[in-house]
């Protein structure tokens, strides 16, 4: 996984690199130059190319001048544009007009509030212009923290930042507006001690480590019940919520799958596929009955290597009850999705007794109205301390869906999926998550590392699908096996 830095962080990383010795012009000169090779790669060369450098007063500014000098040695035509002294807006913007790239080197991942006075004309000078911009560090105008951004902020075609990536680039809207990210060593080492921090990025290479687990590739003599999976979920109306779940979780490797949905109508209705359908305990009205719960814990969680419980699962607290005891007795690891999160928000105990049983810790997957009733307070412009603060409390690894998924366990560690759009705000997406997730508990994987998993995979199957926003659940379901054939063929 690749580290992610806050700015304070960053910061005291580059103290300790000039503690050790390295100047800070000698910091500067690097990121300068990184920035100038950048500028080289979009321009396709520099000679004879215009260039319009917009710097600050901080070390920011002095990276864009750094860049500015690279570039005039290399045949460009490049002007600097200062801000806070005196700017002659109409010579700006035929600069701006005339140019091939604009670097902003306005402001770094310190600042704080919205952009004011001349940066904030510039930022939207340059947008309006439609000239591709470099930022440098992060675009300027976007929180280095959390990706917000208050008013105007530069909108970047690329962004190179030092050393490690900042939340404010993992995070919407700073995301969007960051482009294309590159990270570029100067010298200076996120680490310390050592010791990387614990917030990370989740990679392709982490993704293939755990499908690496699947005993259908490590053993030759597996068995499809190595790697069983159950699904619990359903009501009237939903029972394509646990179906779409199974199916993703059979996709993704698991050897055998099984839906438990209430009753034998439910169960005959949703028959016919690979997936195995299960008929659990039922009312009349065809939800749940409250010995569903039962029925899994004392004769089928035996069999499976995990359980997920949730996907259209429905309001009746009954089913309700029933997940809660799920959650509270099954011995093996769990997933709780959709109305078993909503179960565990109206009474949380089965979470404690749960953890006081030493049980495998729970995946607990919440969008942000979820996690909201689960939390009791709405997620913030911080994803990351929303994440790792109802992991603290509930005991539970959670993987919080949205721009930019966090993963977060109790034991510290944090992983962002860098990818991933809005293709994904579309019904059943979540279940299909779920599923994935599933699966990889079930090779064996522990919480944190298959939620981090699934939650890339799922992003990578989407772009995979190639629907764009017409994307629905059953194209993410079926973009699996070429998305898992492609991690296997690097």
């Amino acid at each position: 996984m690749l580290p992610v830095v806050t700015p304070a962080e960053m910061a005291a990383a580059d103290r300790r690199a000039i503690d050790s010795g390295t100047t800070e012009a000698v910091l500067v000169e690097r990121a300068g130059r990184a920035v100038a090779w950048e500028a080289r790669r979009i321009l396709g060369g520099c000679y004879g190319r215009r260039v319009v450098v917009v710097s600050g007063k901080g070390n920011n500014g002095a990276d864009g001048e750094v860049a500015a000098r690279v570039l005039v040695h290399w045949g460009a035509r490049v002007e600097v544009v200062q801000i806070g002294a005196r700017l002659d807006r109409d010579s700006v913007s035929r600069s701006v007009a005339r140019s091939h790239l604009a670097i902003d080197a306005m402001f770094g991942t310190g600042l704080k509030g919205p952009l004011g006075g001349d940066a904030a004309w510039i930022a939207g000078e340059l947008r309006s212009a439609g000239v591709p911009v470099l930022s440098v560090d992060i675009p300027s105008g976007v929180d280095g923290s959390t990706g917000r951004v208050a008013g105007l902020a530069v909108m970047a075609t690329a962004t190179t930042t030092f050393a490690a990536l900042k939340p404010g680039l993992l995070f919407e809207p700073g995301r969007t507006h960051a482009g294309r990210v590159r990270v570029v060593g100067i010298g200076v080492e996120p680490s310390v001690g050592g010791e990387l921090p614990p917030v990370r990025c989740t990679t392709s290479t982490d993704v293939s480590a755990v499908v690496a687990m699947n005993p259908r590739i490590r053993r030759a003599d597996v068995h499809k019940w190595t790697a069983g999976v159950l699904i619990v979920g359903g009501s009237p109306g939903m029972t394509g919520a646990p179906l779409l779940a199974a199916r993703a979780a059979a996709r993704a490797g698991a050897g055998m799958v099984v839906a438990g949905v209430p009753g034998i109508t439910a169960a005959a209705a949703a028959s016919g596929t690979e997936v195995v359908v299960r008929a659990l305990p039922a009312g009349v009205d065809g939800a749940f009955d409250d010995d569903a719960g039962r029925v899994v814990v004392r004769d089928l969680a035996g069999r499976f290597a995990c359980i997920a419980v949730g996907p259209g699962l429905g309001p009746d607290h009954r089913a309700r009850e029933a997940a809660r005891r799920i959650v509270a007795e099954a011995q093996c690891p769990l997933v709780v999705d959709a109305d078993g999160l909503n179960a565990l928000a109206e009474d949380p105990a089965a979470l404690r007794v749960r953890s006081a049983g030493g049980l495998p810790r729970p995946v607990l997957t919440p969008h942000v109205g979820e996690y909201e009733r689960l939390a009791g307070e709405a997620v913030g412009d911080d994803r990351i301390a929303a994440a790792a603060r109802l992991a603290e409390s509930t005991r539970s690894v959670v993987l919080l869906k949205g721009p930019g998924t966090v993963v977060a366990s109790p034991d510290g560690r944090v992983a962002v999926c860098p990818i991933g759009g809005p293709e994904l705000a579309s019904a059943g997406t979540g279940d299909v998550l779920t599923g994935i997730v599933a699966a990889f508990l079930a090779f064996g994987a522990d919480g944190f590392e298959a939620a981090a998993a699934a939650a890339w995979l799922q992003a990578e199957a989407a772009a995979t699908a190639g629907t764009g926003a017409s994307l629905v659940a059953g194209d993410l379901v079926e973009a699996l096996g070429p998305t898992l054939g492609g991690l296997s063929s690097h």
